[in-house]
């Protein structure tokens, strides 16, 4: 067995270790690593290291002897220096780990509170010491004896950050030195979380000397601290400590927190509930309570019974009985009148029922004992309280996909808390009310209002019904749909929450950035001065390019991957936008060359091709005619530039992955549209840094303006968040009047009329190029099969790196599915088309008239359908792949 391994650590920072009881034998020394090693379970780093985490988590370890002392004494080699001791700190990952106590303690406690029965996990502390000292020792051991978990950090940063993540029962903070940093400070950044409200905080302050006077314990009780201890570093004296605080604090701290879920019951509770001192002083009340009453319960809590207006309809005798009652201990129950707040009695069956014990407890329960006009009078008179006071209603809606997205959200409507203050109540009362009195009404609240109205008279099911409509239309999520779980349909499910989610919360450490290429010029094969300079091979194959099945693939083949400039020459003077904007041809050629520069051609996907795929669909859409009829040329012009643009310096990574690698982008733009503010923002600033490729430079500042607003709208439709509301703002603002105009209207004319009324309207334009560029920008699935095979495959290509980059890295895998080894991407297609495709593109197709693409649409799916049938993972049927 032997003696504990010596370490060695030479210059460069290579760890060696070798067994006490065989220091004789050179072929037993063992390098472990240059930096960071494991030995016996124990995280080791030396300085050569680039720097430590400064959140830590003990691994498992050899027991200590029983003096901290001499084993602090006993870890250093004989003759060593303080830089060549290998401190034992240090785990290399990160983010936080949880440090595993002993299995024979680490066991769960029952608890009991009341006829509740609860199960308390392992304690779990966070030491927070600057460095690391016997008293951290002492308490570490503490832990693992006690079987607590534990963890220990560096920085208040890191202390804070583990404290949120873990919620640790019991925090000890070193107060003994001010110089790495303040406890004071540390506890006030704590207390300020909302978890920390059942955490209890121990203070570490040093010894006093036997002349020296004890200092005041309210400092720390003021800044946020429980206890203090005095320093001792002793295993047995932080056992002890850590043993009392876990069965005094934190056992009555945890039944406290169970409080919580009786009160999530009492809040949910169809009937009132009224809890008074032996007093008779109000200290809760429910929110059925306040309905029924017509009080807010800040104008009750602190009040006597005995304050609040009586009804004249009791017996004289009833409060006497009452409190016969309740003071022997006895139940009471039966009929009594009550006086709401607005001045009606109303009839109620009361329950009371004595709590007993050192400062009792009164507990009222009540309902409605009246007939149905009463009710209906009561329940019309709680609605409108409920629309019109401070009771507002905050949804939380979660996404959930039935079958498909066509069915309808489930909003769960979760009662808002407010303060018990009742001076603060009455300033809300009085701003609530000035706020219902203005005049100024958003259409949403037009709607509310005339459902509110249609309540008066409806009987009480309507109502409840309506109140269901009124709940999920003051969400703020009225055109996301519901994402099944992942057992559903895990292509669906990931596909979905990857592309519709803005970002998920930031899970390690690590950061990914990417260089923006703001290069003005590259050296690329030479380019066309003029339209007409184009090779003639080139030529050939632009003279296609207003088809919809033009190639694009074979134009990046001989364009040598620049297929942006050559047809951004051709598209954009076939639209006259050189004219419109007033710049030369040779200033609008630099600027696309500047634009196709700062594209990624190592992207599978988002390069410059799909840029010039997307502007030969925004073109194709715009020779429609209803298209060309609805919009302004100033429209069409803003069109093409945001197709050219729209993913200018694209990563090749999703918003989700940039979010939770914290990109410099995510955290410069909050997470939000991360990506599709980036390339607007670039585009803009590319375009306007050189004076040869600003094609802004010579237009009026009013027409900029405009354009530049509706460049940038455009751009951030193609964020994948506000797909179906974008969607459904179509279809209800142009398709549905559209229908109804052309089934009440059978003369020649009418579609002039159509398009001549959306023209009248600005916000339909939008709509319009929103979705047209939306349209445009996920075409794949509509092009021709060959096509769409080609876009299937490097779409794929380029998530498969992404997943493979987030197992590299340790982020979350955003689209597990998308694992180059197992995924299927004929599934991924189907599963694309189905909840993003088919309904965008019937909608526009019912605009813009588009059968060719809805019938490659047709061909495609049932392609894509057959390989999985047969279970083929290729983009190929085998007899296709033979040809």
């Amino acid at each position: 067995m032997g003696c504990a391994p010596s370490i060695h650590v030479s210059q460069s920072g290579v760890i060696y270790c070798r067994d006490s009881d065989e220091s004789n034998s050179p072929h037993q020394t063992t390098t472990i690593s240059q930096g960071a090693a494991t030995l016996h379970g124990l995280f080791i780093k030396t300085d050569a290291a680039d720097s430590i985490p400064s959140v830590l988590a003990y691994q498992s370890r050899q027991q200590p002897p029983p003096s901290a002392g001499p084993r602090r004494k006993e870890r250093r080699e004989p003759g060593a220096s303080a830089r060549g001791r290998a401190p034992r700190c240090c785990g290399v990952e990160a983010e936080t780990q949880t440090s595993t106590a002993s299995a024979k303690q680490a066991s769960t406690t029952e608890v009991q509170i009341g006829p509740m029965r609860l199960t308390q996990d392992p304690i779990q502390v966070l030491l927070i010491f600057a460095k690391e000292d016997n008293q951290s020792d002492g308490f570490w051991w503490a832990c693992d004896r006690a079987g607590y978990r534990c963890n220990i950090a560096r920085t208040p940063e890191s202390a804070l950050e583990c404290f949120l993540d873990k919620h640790q029962e019991i925090i000890v903070i070193d107060h003994r030195n001010s110089r790495y940093f303040d406890a004071e400070d540390i506890c006030r950044s704590i207390r300020a979380t909302k978890p920390s409200e059942h955490t209890i905080i121990l203070a570490v302050v040093p010894r006093t000397s036997a002349d020296q006077e004890e200092t005041s314990v309210l400092p720390l009780l003021n800044a946020g601290f429980n206890r203090q201890f005095m320093e001792n570093s002793s295993i047995t004296a932080c056992y002890n400590e850590l043993v009392q605080i876990e069965h005094g604090e934190v056992r009555s701290q945890f039944k406290l927190r169970a409080c919580n879920a009786v009160f999530a019951a009492l809040d949910h509770c169809q009937e009132a509930v009224e809890i008074t001192s032996e007093d008779h002083v109000i200290q809760y009340v429910n929110p059925a309570f306040e309905r029924m009453m017509g009080y807010h319960k800040g104008e009750l809590i602190g009040k006597e019974l005995t304050e609040l207006p009586k009804s004249d309809k009791n017996c004289v005798d009833i409060l006497d009985t009452i409190n016969t009652f309740i003071k022997k201990g006895k139940e009471w129950q039966g009929v009594y009148y009550a006086r709401r707040k607005s001045g009606d009695s109303i009839q109620q069956h009361v329950k009371i029922t004595p709590v007993i014990g050192q400062g009792g407890h009164f507990v009222s329960l009540k309902r409605l004992h009246c007939t149905n006009e009463n009710n209906k009078q009561l329940y019309k008179s709680h609605r409108d309280e409920k629309y019109t006071g401070d009771n507002f209603q905050s949804e939380s809606h979660s996404f959930k996909c039935k079958n498909r997205r066509k069915d309808s959200a489930d909003v769960k409507s979760i009662t808002s808390q407010s303060s018990d203050a009742p001076s603060l109540q009455a300033r809300r009362y009085s701003s609530t009310a000035r706020i219902h009195s203005m005049t100024i009404e958003a259409p949403i609240t037009k709607v509310i209002n005339i459902i509110n109205a249609a309540q008066e008279n409806s009987p009480i099911t309507v109502a409840e019904a309506l109140d269901r409509v009124l709940e999920i239309l003051r969400t703020t999520e009225l055109y996301s749909p519901q994402l099944g779980t992942k057992d559903e349909d895990p292509h669906t499910s990931d596909l979905v929450g990857g592309l519709m989610t803005g970002g998920l919360r930031r899970l390690s450490g690590n950061e990914y950035v990417f260089s923006k290429n703001m290069n003005l010029s590259h050296s690329h094969p030479s380019v066309p001065n003029t339209i007409n300079d184009v090779p003639p091979c080139i030529a050939q194959l632009l003279d296609n390019e207003e088809s919809w099945d033009f190639n694009i693939f074979e134009l990046e083949a001989v364009t040598n991957k620049r297929p942006l400039v050559y047809l951004g020459l051709k598209v954009f003077a076939r639209f006259g936008v050189s004219e419109f904007l007033n710049c030369s041809e040779a200033t609008l050629r630099a600027w696309l060359q500047v634009i196709e520069a700062n594209y990624h051609s190592s992207n599978s996907y988002h390069n410059s091709t799909h840029a010039a795929d997307v502007l030969h669909a925004t073109a194709f859409f715009l020779g429609k005619d209803r298209v060309k009829g609805s919009l302004d040329h100033l429209d069409e012009v803003a069109a093409l530039i945001a197709a050219t643009i729209h993913d200018v310096d694209h990563p090749g990574r999703t918003n989700s992955f940039l979010c939770n690698a914290g990109s410099e982008l995510a955290v410069l733009y909050n997470d939000m549209a991360v990506l599709e503010s980036h390339h607007a923002a670039l585009a803009f600033q590319l375009t306007t840094k050189d004076s040869k490729c600003n094609i802004f430079k010579n237009i009026d500042r009013n027409h900029y303006r405009t354009l530049r607003q509706a460049v940038i709208d455009m751009v951030l439709a193609t964020e994948m968040t506000k797909h179906f509301e974008h969607v459904n703002k179509f279809v209800n603002s142009i398709n549905k009047p559209m229908a109804s105009e052309e089934t009440s209207s059978h003369s020649e004319g009418s579609d002039c009329e159509c398009t001549a009324n959306i023209k009248n309207f600005p916000d339909n334009q939008t709509l319009i190029k929103r979705m047209m560029i939306k349209c445009a920008d996920v075409a794949n699935p509509c092009r021709p099969l060959e096509l769409c095979i080609e876009w299937a495959g490097r779409i794929s290509e380029e998530y498969f790196a992404q997943t493979d980059e987030e197992k590299r890295q340790g982020l979350p895998v955003v689209m597990p599915v998308f694992d180059r080894n197992t995924c299927s991407i004929p599934k991924s297609q189907i599963s694309f088309i189905d909840y993003f495709i088919t309904d965008m593109f019937d909608a526009w197709d019912a605009f813009a008239h588009l059968p060719v693409l809805m019938q490659h649409l047709a061909n495609n799916y049932k392609h894509w359908k057959t390989l999985d049938e047969l279970k083929c993972k290729s983009l190929r049927l085998p007899s296709e792949n033979n040809n």
